[in-house]
């Protein structure tokens, strides 16, 4: 699935919060998930090169976790991520396949996330880092065919700067 995703670094998640409560919109229930972040040998980042992550979610704690092997590839020169997420029954077995490929898993990030879904392929994720004093929003939308990603891009952005925030972010969680 082809995307486009601008992160920010939130001034404040209550201001942020309050300005889409003021319009009708509101996060759904938080829930927790885990990434394992696996490289492939030779990794740079802002490189084309894939990340595999083991993701573990848990929806509510009456319920057993979800697995799920994640395909990251930001693509530089185009601004896309290619993502594509496979359910995953053996989180072991998968991982052992992960690093006979040739991966290291380079880091671990452990979050609380809320999710508002904005319609039309659109969702705002407010991620609450383990370890970390800062919340920040993530919007990622699917990219059609015919879209400019400049234009999706620069929408996303001025989603954001409307909501007050400035802040943006180009690592991926596990880099900062």
């Amino acid at each position: 699935m082809r995307k486009v995703i601008i992160k920010a670094k939130l001034s404040s998640r209550d201001k942020f919060e309050n300005k889409l409560s003021d319009i009708d919109m509101d996060f759904g229930p938080v829930y927790w998930q885990h990434d394992r972040v696996y490289i492939p040998r030779g990794y740079k980042p802002k490189s084309n090169f894939p990340r595999l992550v083991m993701r573990t979610e848990l929806k509510a704690v009456d319920e057993q976790p979800q697995y799920y092997l994640i395909l990251r590839r930001h693509i530089e020169d185009s601004g896309i991520d290619i993502i594509e997420k496979t359910p995953v029954t053996d989180y072991a077995t998968t991982v052992n396949i992960i690093m006979q490929l040739g991966f290291r898993q380079a880091g671990e990030v452990s979050r609380r996330r809320q999710d508002l879904d904005m319609g039309e392929g659109t969702i705002i994720h407010l991620d609450a880092l383990d370890g970390r004093d800062e919340t920040y929003a993530k919007i990622e939308t699917n990219l059609a065919d015919g879209d400019s990603v400049e234009a999706v891009r620069t929408d996303l952005t001025k989603t954001f700067e409307t909501l007050g925030e400035h802040d943006f972010v180009d690592s991926a969680y596990f880099e900062l």
